[in-house]
């Protein structure tokens, strides 16, 4: 495999399949494997590169797949191995490299390792979980907090201790101190390489290990923001300077990393919530050692303005220009993008489309998740169809997440192709409005757009691997230059419904690239955009 083949990863589209929402194939109501597979010509038509499947190992499903409970095999719901396999050989078919989401931070209660260690103090695995004696006046060992609300210490009678869970009380941490740990999940993910798999969305990559010495958070700064959960969670207010993002979860990760490279051109993509996440991005992703690449929280935000985004680029720049990130608007734990960004105006399928224009501008790899190449807006699940564990211990302030995990909307049939039987959570009629063969019956949908700037992007080097120069700020337009090879390109975005102007340096010229499918105008010294609009043009110096 050439060095090109091993790097297919830098500046590849990513499309994220939530299974349980993507295509049911046995009426159940619950999506699985063989649906994945039937659907994964729609996928590679898109234009991605790989595809990025979120749980679908042994789990009781309290978060719905992130509690795992046997690492290497299929919830029944899903399928069984043997449709993994032929998911994997379809997809590879079709051109797609295929990465699973591991979750190694923590597991579910169900699964036997806790089991075993939590049975006593002294077994072969008591010291595999953070446990911790209460304090004197019987309250847990220290301040930490839960990112899914509370206390993130559980009292067990077994032990007489207080184990440790950064979400759910029945996704107990594991212990990355204990080398016997590191060794059981670096052979979970050789389980899955020798599989066949293309690598590894690693879910809360940063909460691996925890300060060893439990001591209490700090209140968060004003100045500063707690990123990954709602603002009426008291998570957001402490700085968590101990419970996650420890020095010592860099040494694991290069150990998966040695394993990684064992396989050519298997990659690792990396979650990180973190106070401080671009210092913590560059750390995780700088040189050869740890992640290839990794995401953070920044434009999974509510806001959404242009001063604001120009903000985040300036800060990645200056705070991890030698990271390699994978940029993403949207997946399964935030509101859709074009109903969280609703305050930019006009519709959905304008938004949408130029919001995809951003993310393919952006220097690294991208995420798209499922249902944003039809403009799917948030829908509306009422509380007593609520399936989130989240959302009910928050609600009404924070309506949980099903919102963005509704079924795919396929045809205009009874849930929109999606099942013959009554789906997990109901398929939202404004979705079903956009269903994927209605607009793949329009040469004009928003559908139709996104294979056209994908493919179109695929023909400009400069847009997957350029460097980024930002440019001045301005209220409306976010604006800056990708050079790659000696060759130059204007990106500019009109992020309000009025009519932008953006003043350029007088000494350049611009070529105008008008088969990106926007309605911007290049003239002197000016880019003239209308509402919600981007704009691209080669530069040329001289004038």
């Amino acid at each position: 495999m050439d060095k090109q083949q091993q790097e297919w990863w830098r500046g590849a589209v990513i499309y994220q399949v939530y299974p349980r929402s993507f295509q049911d194939s046995n009426g159940d109501g619950i999506g699985d494997l063989p649906g994945i597979t039937a659907r994964l010509e729609h996928i590679a038509r898109l234009g991605a590169e790989a595809v990025w499947i979120s749980p679908f190992f042994k789990s009781p499903m309290a978060d719905f797949g992130y509690d795992v409970s046997d690492y290497c095999d299929v919830d029944p719901m899903f399928g069984c191995l043997a449709d993994f396999d032929a998911l994997l050989a379809r997809a590879h078919e079709l051109g797609l490299k295929v990465l699973i989401d591991l979750v190694l931070s923590h597991t579910s209660d169900q699964h036997p390792w806790f089991q075993e260690s939590r049975a006593s103090r002294d077994n072969a695995r008591a010291n595999w979980y953070v446990w911790a004696d209460a304090k004197a006046d019987g309250t847990p060992p220290n301040n930490w907090l839960s990112v899914f609300g509370g206390s993130s210490w559980q009292w067990d009678t077994r032990r007489e201790q207080y184990y440790l869970h950064n979400f759910l009380a029945s996704q107990p941490d594991l212990n990355f101190h204990n080398p016997q740990v590191q060794e059981a999940l670096l052979d979970v993910a050789r389980f899955w390489l020798d599989r066949g798999v293309d690598g590894f969305r690693l879910d809360a990559i940063n909460f691996g290990t925890h300060d060893a010495q439990l001591r209490d958070n700090p209140p968060l700064p004003t100045e500063m923001e707690c990123p990954g959960a709602p603002r009426s969670n008291p998570y957001t207010h402490q700085r968590h300077l101990y419970d996650k993002t420890q020095p010592e979860n860099l040494l694991f990760l290069a150990r998966l990393r040695q394993l990684i490279d064992q396989y050519p051109g298997a990659v690792t993509v990396g979650e990180i919530g973190d106070d401080l996440q671009y210092p913590t991005l560059a750390a995780y992703t700088r040189g050869n050692e740890h992640l290839h690449m990794a995401y953070v929280f920044t434009l999974l935000t509510e806001e959404c303005r242009a001063p604001y985004l120009h903000r985040v680029i300036a800060e990645f720049l200056d705070e991890a220009g030698d990271a390699y990130a994978c940029w993403s608007l949207g997946n399964h734990d935030v509101p859709r993008i074009v109903s969280r960004w609703e305050q930019l105006g006009g519709s959905a399928e304008l938004r949408g489309r130029l919001l995809l224009a951003f993310l393919l501008s952006l220097p690294g790899a991208v995420c798209m998740y499922q249902g944003e190449e039809l403009a799917l807006p948030e829908a509306e699940v009422p509380y007593e169809l609520l399936q989130d564990p989240y959302g009910k211990v928050m609600w009404p302030e924070y309506k949980g997440r099903d919102g963005c995990r509704t079924p795919m909307a396929w045809d205009a049939s009874a849930n929109g192709g999606f099942s013959d039987g009554m789906p997990w959570l109901p398929v939202a009629a404004e979705h079903i409005e956009r269903a994927v063969a209605g607009q793949e019956a329009q040469v004009d949908s928003t559908l139709a757009f996104y294979c056209h700037l994908i493919e179109w992007r695929r023909a400009y080097p400069v847009l997957r691997h350029g460097n980024l120069h930002l440019l001045p700020a301005h209220e409306q337009v976010l604006a800056f230059e990708r050079e790659h090879d000696g060759e130059r390109v204007l990106c500019a975005f009109n992020l309000s419904d009025r009519p932008a102007r953006y003043e350029l340096p007088l000494r350049w010229q611009l070529e105008h690239l008008n088969e990106a499918g926007f309605q911007a105008e290049t003239v002197l010294g000016a880019i003239e955009l209308p509402p919600l609009q981007a704009g691209f043009a080669r530069i040329v110096e001289g004038v």
